[in-house]
């Protein structure tokens, strides 16, 4: 308990208590914490600008330094994906042309690498859109790298066989067809001469003789010698390897057995008229891939550029087929 203080009173001549008022006392108590608040500022003032100032700017100064090499990265990305396309274009359009190759699947080139949430970890990131961002042009890049890898690794292969593969595509007719009198019936809607109703012709019709020469259009195998009453007929089916097969329907005679190795040029039947045929000719069907295709696109082998435009307009008319 504080000792009271007292004071002489000249008026009442006596010692009076001396009281001291509350808000006396709030001040006195400030005067005396206010010295170690004003201390304890000026210690963190200097802790903070004297100390950590220092380590704050460097971490400033490195994100800026971060954000331009962020986007110096994202134009070198620019210019990768630049020269992927071109890369891309060269090999549709001059490598698979010229190696006679399928067009690489585009779904391959435009497979996934993740899920939605693949970047969920860079979301509240500082500079978290610039993060995403570079790191989908990145996963973009490498997944037409890969899609590139496959592609260059097929036409490796076939430019290694190309050859092989060039002997293999049916490229020549497969009757003597010189002055082209002989082509009848082209690839296309024709009218059926046997139901008179307009159908799919899926090959090419040769007018011949029973008994003229049927060659190989390409080298391959014998797949199959089939002899029926109705649709074909006598047929040989030659697989050429690389997707494509040739059939050879209506025949009179067979002169090979399946297995047999062919090359292209070799006698392989005679020209008949069996099956659902109208009269003595060749029908002839080139497929690729499963899928019948126009024959015409694949006789630049043994016709000049001024043959094919005549055999190709001879081929659009609308005669109809013999079979």
């Amino acid at each position: 308990m504080s000792k009271a203080k007292y004071k002489y009173n000249p008026k009442t001549l006596a010692y009076e208590e001396v009281r001291v008022h509350w808000t006396i006392k709030v001040l006195k108590i400030s005067l005396l914490v206010a010295p170690s608040i004003l201390i304890g500022l000026a210690l963190s003032f200097l802790f903070t600008n004297r100390i950590q100032a220092p380590q704050t700017r460097s971490l400033k100064k490195e994100i800026v330094i971060y954000k331009k090499e962020m986007n110096r990265m994202q134009a070198d990305l620019s210019l990768v994906h630049k020269v992927l396309a071109d890369v891309e274009k060269r090999d549709e359009d001059l490598y698979r042309v010229a190696l006679y190759a399928d067009k690489f699947p585009e779904e391959l080139r435009m497979m996934g690498s993740g899920g939605s949430d693949k970047y969920a970890a860079l979301d509240g990131l500082t500079n978290s859109k610039l993060l995403i961002k570079t790191a989908e042009s990145l996963d973009a890049a490498e997944k037409r790298l890969n899609a590139q890898r496959l592609s260059f690794k097929e036409l490796l292969i076939l430019a290694r066989d190309k050859e092989k593969v060039l002997a293999s595509i049916p490229a020549i007719q497969p009757v003597r067809n010189d002055d082209l009198k002989r082509m009848a019936s082209g690839y296309g809607w024709r009218i059926d001469p046997i139901y008179k109703t307009r159908r799919m012709h899926t090959g090419m019709d040769f007018t011949a003789a029973t008994g003229t020469d049927v060659f190989a259009t390409g080298d391959g195998t014998v797949e199959a010698t089939e002899k029926n009453g109705w649709g074909y007929g006598n047929c040989i089916v030659i697989n050429h390897g690389y997707g494509y097969k040739t059939r050879y329907a209506h025949l009179s005679a067979f002169k090979i057995k399946v297995g047999n190795k062919v090359k292209r040029g070799d006698l392989i039947g005679l020209v008949g008229t069996s099956g659902k045929s109208t009269g003595p000719h060749l029908h002839y069907e080139v497929e690729k891939n499963g899928e019948k295709v126009n024959p015409i696109h694949y006789y630049h082998t043994d016709l000049s550029p001024e043959q094919y435009e005549r055999l190709l307009k001879i081929s659009q008319n609308s005669f109809k087929a013999f079979d």
